[in-house]
């Protein structure tokens, strides 16, 4: 098993301004894309500093946003390399009016593979949030093609409306629309036939529901696995492995927070939930207190981590591996830790390669193992 004497971070790139998210299309160009909190995209290319000129740069939409808001999440189409289709996950109005989560597409100019068309914007889905924190903000697509979209319960604390039991409220979900076919009758995406709410009570998108905060998640494109870091409120953070045969599944929120009655404190009824493989307690003094949601390692450099799923805590900055053990119990391993207050994200490169993100320094960095070209 590795350890933190075997791992290493190399930086990539810096002098980024808040960065939350990297992506990489699969366009076989090996470039990343940093997703910068104030509304602006960054190209890393494979080799060479990063440009000077944005990607894309929506910072005009997000005035006024702060702590958890802003340009949160980005995916790729699928099809990408023939399409130039990409999909953005922001937060609006920040400074007055309704906060909305915004759903939007975009394509990348067509004489320019390194510009998006900023006129090109078609708003998907808009929710409206309640209060300002808990927007969720990651977008992925699974093995089918169809679109996931992380939501929040809708902030405050404790989930004092009650969103993520409610399956007719899109908030503390996580979605499933299709973007490719044509849209449902009154909606701009259609419904994927097989969403388990689809012609019985529940809004149609929903495909998971009892979420609190799944600010990062992922799809492992090997099994379709789906697996999200959904933060917790006082005292435990957890990771949720949902594969593609549980759509529907309840994951507990707010009745648990991750294994531990919340609502009631106790003696709470786990029937019909799903409960997460793996929770962790609060630590004061590591500063444990944030899950981010990682991905299941599929590159070739650490032959070590072939198949593992590595995730870490933006507080303490730790990063961690879980394995399963020969009892089926998953067990958690220290391999990295980077800085308090630093780790936002994780990205996957196009050959399966791990990425940091480090918020408060502003830079990406490859992770690496010692002694390796």
């Amino acid at each position: 098993m590795l350890t933190t004497s075997q791992l290493e971070l190399v930086p990539i790139a810096d002098n980024f301004s808040e960065p939350l998210d990297l992506q990489s299309p699969d366009d076989n160009t090996g470039r990343l894309f940093a997703v910068e909190q104030g509304g602006l995209i960054e190209i890393i290319p494979p080799s060479g500093p990063v440009p000077g000129t944005p990607f894309l740069d929506i910072s005009g939409k997000l005035i006024g946003c702060s702590g958890e808001e802003g340009l949160l999440g980005l995916a790729f189409h699928p099809k990408y390399k023939t399409n130039r289709r990409f999909f953005v996950n922001y937060t609006r109005n920040c400074a007055g009016g309704t906060l909305q989560t915004v759903i939007a597409e975009y394509t990348t100019s067509i004489t320019d593979a390194n510009i998006a068309d900023a006129t090109s914007e078609r708003i998907l889905l808009t929710v409206d949030q309640p209060y300002t924190n808990h927007n969720g903000g990651g977008l992925a697509f699974d093995k089918n093609g169809f679109l996931f979209i992380g939501l929040g319960d809708g902030g405050s604390g404790g989930d004092p409306l009650g969103n993520g039991q409610n399956i007719n409220v899109l908030l503390g979900k996580m979605l499933r629309i299709d973007v490719d076919s044509p849209p449902a009758p009154g909606l701009q995406y259609a419904i994927p036939p097989d969403n388990p709410f689809v012609s019985i009570a529940g809004l149609d998108e929903i495909w998971l529901y009892g979420l609190r905060n799944p600010f990062r998640f992922s799809v492992d494109h090997v099994t379709g696995d789906l697996w999200i870091g959904d933060v917790g409120q006082d005292s435990y953070e957890e990771v949720d492995r949902i594969t593609p045969q549980q759509p529907g599944a309840n994951l507990g929120w707010n009745t648990m927070e991750g294994t531990h009655c919340y609502n009631p404190s106790s003696n709470c009824s786990t029937t019909g939930l799903t409960l997460p493989i793996f929770d962790y307690a609060h630590d004061p003094h590591l500063g444990d207190e944030t899950v981010i949601g990682g991905y299941v390692y599929h590159g070739s450099r650490i032959p070590q981590l072939k198949g593992v799923y590595v995730f870490g805590d933006f507080i303490s900055g730790r990063i961690w591996t879980l394995t399963q053990d020969s009892q089926n119990q998953w067990m958690r391993t220290e391999v990295l830790n980077t800085a308090i207050n630093d780790l936002s994200s994780f990205g996957q490169g196009q050959d399966g390669e791990l990425y940091v993100v480090r918020y408060s320094s502003g830079s990406v960095a490859h992770i690496h193992q010692i002694g390796t070209p």
